[in-house]
């Protein structure tokens, strides 16, 4: 069965138990597992280890204890001592669907809070996504002090997930804190001196926030204007009608306690006000709230650690999971370009060919699938992907266009008629990375097959055979290149191979005999090679890349595909061409051409390069460079492009392409000291590595599906590779460093050479000192 990369993949376990070393040869080579024969073969159905046996070995971790974490992340909170001014400048709260931005009011002496919500659009398909399914404004809360902001000093908390702090004014303080759980936002501020607290909540127009680059098409009407209206309670109430549904904005001030709740409801015009009252109803308080949130937050982040020794980057990289899991929740739309914090934007919908798919990579490292909301967005909306491709191919086929809103609504085009046809392939790659990092089977039956099937199927209606022999695509757009659309793009040549394998191998995974398998193979067999020439990957056939270009679509087939990579020495020279020939080119580069080509270099192992790029990303003289609260705008707010950087740094630390773990494969020369505790893999591996002084002093790792495992250990001399029962671990040298363990689903292993190192996780001491993230 073949692999992501093409190469074959792991032997079943079956297979490697009898592969083992003996004691003896194991101890004479190098980088090779200590075996003895006469240990006793370990079951490849074993459990866990019996409780009446004593263990070992054990790892310590210094972060057992909500103190131990509430003192590491409060090294990483975000910090303001000046009052923002823009949205990219101050904190920001959310819990997936209920999202607040949190500056100064524009032109006033107010502090605004942003009230926006992930569900809320309109339901205009005819107008496209821009303007008839766009993301649409609900409003904003300002706190209006009595005299002039003169000082702030609040902490964006990271393990509460809450705001907090006071507001200086020429007539006393305020003192604030924040959070959003349960899709209301709560507020408690207290004043002293001569201050008041007064809250205005300011309703916004329902119209798209594209306005700012454009006028409404022909025969767009506005949306009707919102009523207000108090309930019985005292609650304070904002409707906003649209057609097939509504928008309800519900908030009460209690003593210091201000609740707000936005409840969207579609097709039904009336059960909005019902939700967002009885959200207000189960916050109860803003005491009562923190309690669940908290709780909920603190269960959240010990599900993986992470730290190296430049401060201003672990931040950011921390920063980026408390962001992502503000901005989506499995079984909660798909995230927008924007996340739940909606402004005027030329983006108020979702975006298939690049940044959905950015937006969800850094998950599955910090071992978080509960985040995912692109695979159950696909899972819950194949009719609508079968009804996005022309009548024609309705039966057997399914795509998406360029953007569209949380129900992936928005038509694809022909090839042939230089239509963008592979988003929806990409972004079931997102989902087949999922099924990856889960061995979930219900994933890859119920979403990654079915709709990849029906999303391969459409490009086969349209590959035709050359005058060589070869299947040739006729012409579709390469995301973002600004030429007449070629025919053999590599985009669709790279989605197409990602997609054929994986189906076969998806088919046998899951014993169906596909009556497709054979025009799969075919295809896989006769698809036209890579357009290439002397500066390597072309965007395709008789289009070189010529011009700068921010996206690395013509690039697809080495990262994240990985199809062609650096495992293969006959592709070398071309991957090393092609990267240096994508960034020679300037004028076009934003911020995700540096996160791109950073873990492109993470996957030749080139640390050195791979951080230079990436810190261009964060460098304030570039044109697009991260904000001051990790946010990051071109012409509006683009959140995927700081979510990829994260994925940048794991690529530096752990890589798990084409059935290999890769443990610390591109380590920056000047970190010496990583640590990684629990950090999800392919094949559903947790790893936890300690480096110190430059050097591996030790892998553990557990199975949780008990897949084969191939291990890129990196450590040099002769390894004791041991279980949890103390025995050792059968093993295979694969040769070039990699070590085949047979690992039992649920059990552990732990890999190190000479003696036993101390296993501890810890964080690691600051080298790279930096700035908290805010306006410290």
């Amino acid at each position: 069965m073949t692999s992501q990369s093409g190469e074959r993949s792991p032997l079943p376990r079956r297979a490697v138990i009898g592969t083992a070393l003996g004691g003896a040869a194991a101890a004479a080579l190098p980088g090779r597992a200590h075996a003895e024969e006469s240990l006793p073969a370990v079951e490849s159905a074993a459990g866990p280890v019996p409780a009446a046996r004593a263990r070992p070995w054990r790892l310590r971790s210094a972060m057992d204890t909500d103190r131990a974490w509430a003192g590491f992340l409060r090294e990483q909170d975000l910090r303001w001592t000046r009052l923002p001014t823009r949205w990219y400048e101050g904190p920001f709260l959310g819990d997936g669907l209920l999202g607040s931005m949190v500056y100064q009011e524009p032109g006033a002496n107010r502090i605004r809070f942003t009230v926006q919500h992930g569900r809320v659009q309109d339901h205009r398909p005819e107008f496209g996504s821009g303007w008839g399914t766009c993301r649409l404004p609900v409003g904003h809360l300002t706190l209006d002090p009595v005299g002039a902001i003169t000082a702030v000093d609040w902490r964006l908390s990271l393990w509460n997930a809450e705001l907090t702090g006071t507001v200086t004014t020429t007539a006393g303080t305020l003192t604030l804190s924040a959070l959003i759980h349960e899709e209301v936002l709560a507020a408690r501020v207290t004043a002293t001196g001569g201050e008041q607290v007064t809250w205005t909540f300011h309703p916004e127009e329902a119209l798209s926030p594209r306005r700012v680059q454009e006028a409404p098409p022909a025969g767009y009407t506005a949306n009707p204007p919102w009523t207000t209206r108090t309930t019985a309670d005292g609650t304070e109430q904002v409707l906003q009608p649209l057609t097939g549904g509504q928008t309800a904005t519900s908030y009460r001030r209690t003593g210091n306690d201000l609740l707000l709740s936005v409840g969207h409801s579609s097709p039904s015009t009336t059960a909005a006000e019902t939700a967002s009252l009885r959200n207000l109803r189960r916050a109860a308080s803003y005491r009562t709230l923190r309690r669940r949130h908290t709780d909920w937050w603190h269960a959240f982040y010990p599900k993986s650690f992470v730290s190296f020794p430049d401060q201003r980057l672990l931040s950011f990289h921390w920063i980026q999971l408390y962001k992502v899991a503000s901005a989506s929740r499995a079984g909660g739309p798909v995230m927008a370009t924007s996340g739940p914090w909606l402004e005027p934007t030329p983006w108020p919908a979702v975006w298939w060919n690049l940044n959905v798919q950015l937006e969800y990579w850094l998950i599955h490292g910090f071992n978080h699938p509960e985040l995912d909301s692109l695979a159950t967005t696909l899972r819950q909306n194949q009719e609508q992907l079968a009804a996005n491709v022309p009548a024609a191919y309705r039966v057997d086929s399914s795509g998406v266009g360029r953007s569209s809103d949380m129900f992936a609504d928005r038509a694809v085009g022909r090839p042939g008629s230089g239509a963008e046809t592979g988003d929806l392939t990409w972004a079931l790659h997102n989902v087949w990375l999922s099924y990856r990092h889960s061995m979930d089977e219900s994933l890859l039956r119920d979403t990654v097959f079915p709709v990849l099937r029906r999303a391969i199927n459409y490009y086969l209606h349209f590959l035709t055979p050359g005058s060589d022999g070869k299947l040739h695509l006729p012409s579709t757009l390469s995301p973002e290149y600004p030429v007449v659309p070629p025919q053999d793009t590599n985009y669709d040549l790279a989605l197409i191979r990602w997609g054929c394998r994986t189906l076969l191998d998806s088919a046998e995974l899951l014993g169906i005999d596909d009556e497709s398998a054979p025009r799969w193979r075919e295809v896989l067999a006769r698809l036209t090679p890579y357009p290439v020439d002397a500066n390597g990957f072309m965007i395709g056939a008789d289009t070189p890349y010529a011009q700068s270009h921010r996206h690395y679509s013509h690039l697809l087939m080495v990262y994240p595909l990985c199809l062609v990579n650096w495992d293969q020495p006959e592709s070398r020279e071309l991957i090393a061409k092609s990267l240096v020939h994508w960034h020679a080119l300037t004028g076009a580069h934003r911020g995700y051409s540096y996160t791109g080509a950073a873990s492109m270099y993470a996957t030749t192992g080139d640390g050195d390069t791979a951080i230079t790029y990436l810190r261009k990303f964060f460098d304030p003289t570039t044109r697009y460079p991260c904000q001051a609260n990790t946010h990051y705008t071109e012409a509006g707010p683009v959140i995927e492009t700081p979510l990829s950087a994260s994925q940048s740094l794991h690529d530096l630390f752990c890589q798990s392409w084409g059935g290999v773990i890769r443990v610390f494969p591109a380590v920056p020369s000047a970190w010496a000291d990583v640590t990684l505790h629990d950090f999800r893999t392919q094949g559903a591996f947790l790893v936890s590595a300690v480096r110190e002084a430059g050097t591996t002093r030790f892998i553990r790792i557990k199975s949780l599906a008990g897949e084969p495992l191939k291990l890129r250990h990196g450590l040099g001399g002769a390894l004791t590779v041991l279980l949890d029962d103390g025995t050792r671990a059968r093993t295979h040298d694969l040769g070039d460093g990699v070590l085949s363990i047979d690992l039992p689903r649920g059990r552990e292993v732990l890999v190190h050479s000479g003696s036993r190192p101390d296993l501890v996780i810890a964080p690691v001491a600051v080298s790279e000192p930096g700035a908290a993230w805010g306006l410290p």
